[in-house]
Formats: C-alpha cells, structure tokens, sequence
C-alpha cells in the first residue's frame, strides 16, 4: 500500500467538521480570556485571578457542553424544542419568585445553584430558535398564507419578553425579539406582515423607553455624552477615551488606563473600548472580522441545509448566526456609541458564565448541523456511485 493511499483512508476515517468555525471560536474564546485577565486583574487586590478563575470555569463548562451538544441529533432538538420553550419560560417565572432568584444592581436575572447563578434569559435565547424554527417547519403554510400563522409564535414570544422585562433586561428583551423576527421573515411571513410587526415592536421599544426614566436618560446620554460626562454620559464618555488612546495598533497588552480607574465593567459589557484600547483599531477590527466569520459560516450551513431539503436545521443555523451576529453588533455599537447602552455581553468574550456558556452551546450546536449534513452528503455520494456500477 503506497503512502498516498494510507493517507487517504485515513482523511477518509477522520470525521468531517467545520473547522474553520471551531478554530474562530476557539481564538475568541482564548482572546476573551486574556482580555478579561488584563481588565480584570486589578478589581480585587487581596485576590487578583478571582474573575479569570471564575471565567476559566465557564469557558470549561461551556467546551463540555459544545462537545454534548455536538453529540445529539438535530432531529432530537427538534422533537423538544417546544418543550425546552416551556421550560425557558418556566425558569423565567422562577427567576421573579421572591426567595427563588437572586437580585443585583436592582435586576432580578439569576436563580443560584450552590456557587453558580443560573441566568434564564441567556438560556431562552437558544430555546426561541429552537421553539421558532421548529414551529416554521410544522406550519410552513400557515405562516405564509394567514395572518394568525405568525401571530401565534408572536404571542408566546410576548409572554417571554414580559416575564424579562419584569426582571428587567431592555437588551435581551431587544435581542430575542429581533431575532424571532428575522426569523419569520426567513420563514416566508409577507412583508406586509412582516412590515407590521416590525412597526408594532419599534413602538412597544419606544413606549418602555419614553416611560422608564432611567432608559430615557441612557438614550439622551448615548446622544451627547459630553453634556453630562459625570452622570448619564460617563460609561460612553470613558469608552471612547480608550478608543482614541488606542489609535491604530493600541498602547499594548496590559497597558491600558481607562479600565483601572475609569471605565466601569471593563470586563464585561465595555470589554470591546478595552480592546480598542491595548490593540487599537487594529485589533477591533480583527475581533469584527471574526465575528463576521461566525456569522458567515452560520448562514453557509444554513443555506447548505436549505439546499439539502434539512429546513428545520436550516432554519435554526440561520436563527444562531442572527443572535450572534446582532447580541455582537450591539455590544460593539454601545462600545463605539452607534447605539444607546445596554446591558449586554460581547459573545465569547465578555465575563459572565451563562453567557460563555450559552454561546459554546451554539457552537457546538452549529457544528452539529455542518457534521450531519457532511455525512448526509457523503451518504448520497456513495448512493450514486453504487447506482452507477
């Protein structure tokens, strides 16, 4: 047997993975840890790698979970993805339950379990793909063809953002029904229907801003942040100090500023202005192009899968790349000021477990789908080359 053909039985042994999306995944997960270590290492004197530890243990957890994930079909997701939308919906209850959840900085948004804090809202953003993307392939007519086809999802999409908005999360609330939107307008709802919508959840948006004072002064802040560079504008202002120090090729690793004394939750929701700072623009700019990457890929298997007749893994492709793609946007829009200030993580990066964790579970979930259609593929391909002899 010739070299050439050992090697070729043995590509043809190795399983068939996207390893592409695994390596990007992978390089912003370890560029988040490092970025955490350098915003975080001075927040606790008496124990400096208190928040890398803890980040540490998220990012292991989540690996696990990616490789579990990544082990069960997607017709099984299927089967339960309605019923993993009522589970969601049920820890969301359990987060408001006085004794039950854990409140912080004034928002009811974890239910504790020993050490470690359970953030439903994180988990009921896959849960939606999973419930929206299911309910597309079962009443793919009805969607298309009658008003109440997609009003139905949108009701239960209703109670879930009320439930988190109780808690309350503007951001996620944003988040999740964004995406079961671009969802159902993948989906195939008219854009009549789909332009209703759009209007009727831009004014409900607006509405629990004009009436929140808090929220009304973060858009007024995010408008001109140096009016008021002590109060409402303060978290912009310092986030776009570390942007201009940063200029092209940043001040170097470990040798910002504004997240030593300035810039409040440097390692979480502002990580992005630290990054912008230490690598400049430069090194946002890689950090987008990777994320860009994920999103790509995310849609490629998507459209594979459409191609493939697979339109519930299509669909559900397509709804994880919208998260990703938009919870990244938004992060990164706060961190610039293209968008007012929410309360929401950097994807892979920023500290905060349940959503490191959540996000590896939509790797692994992506790698599942890819996995399955290569294996589809290569079945069809042997089928004809059997037919043919």
């Amino acid at each position: 047997m010739t070299a050439q053909a050992t090697i070729g039985e043995a590509r043809l042994m190795m399983p068939e993975f996207d390893y592409l999306l695994i390596a990007v995944a992978c390089l912003l997960l370890g560029l988040g840890l490092v970025m955490v270590a350098s915003a975080s290492l001075h927040r606790i004197n008496s124990a400096p790698f208190y928040y890398v530890n803890r980040h540490l243990i998220a990012i292991g957890i989540g690996l696990a979970g990616a490789l579990v994930v990544s082990r069960i079909s997607v017709e099984q997701w299927e089967r339960s993805g309605t019923t993993l939308y009522f589970v969601g919906l049920l820890l969301l209850v359990l987060v408001l339950i006085p004794g039950l959840g854990r409140s912080a900085n004034g928002a009811s948004r974890w239910i504790p379990i020993g050490s470690f804090n359970i953030q439903s809202s994180e988990f009921m953003k896959l849960f939606m793909v999973l419930y929206v993307s299911g309910y597309l392939v079962r009443r793919q007519l009805e969607v298309t063809l009658s008003v109440w086809g997609f009003v139905k999802p949108m009701l239960l999409l209703l109670i879930a953002c009320a439930l988190i908005m109780l808690q309350p999360d503007f951001g996620t609330t944003a988040v999740l029904l964004a995406t079961a939107m671009g969802l159902l307008f993948l989906g195939g709802v008219p854009v009549w229907q789909f332009a209703i919508l759009l209007a009727g959840a831009v004014a409900a948006l607006t509405g629990l801003v004009l009436v929140s004072p808090y929220r009304l002064q973060r858009i007024t802040g995010f408008l001109d942040p140096w009016a008021d560079v002590q109060n409402s504008g303060y978290q912009l202002a310092q986030a776009l100090i570390a942007f201009g120090r940063g200029e092209w090729f940043g001040v170097g690793l470990g040798n910002g500023i504004q997240k030593q004394f300035y810039l409040p939750e440097a390692h979480t929701d502002f990580l992005m202005a630290v990054i912008g700072e230490e690598f400049g623009l430069v090194g946002t700019l890689i950090v987008i192009l990777l994320f860009g990457v994920i999103v790509w890929r995310a849609f490629s298997i998507g459209a594979k899968a459409e191609r493939m007749n697979r339109r519930f893994a299509s669909y559900v492709a397509q709804g994880l790349g919208l998260w990703i793609g938009m919870q990244a946007f938004i992060n990164i829009g706060v961190n610039v000021g293209l968008l007012p200030t929410k309360g929401l993580t950097l994807p892979l990066m920023s500290y905060g477990g349940n959503s490191i964790i959540v996000a590896c579970l939509v790797i692994g979930m992506l790698v599942r789908i890819d996995f399955e259609l290569r294996q589809n593929g290569k079945e069809k391909k042997e089928g004809l080359k059997w037919a043919s002899v």
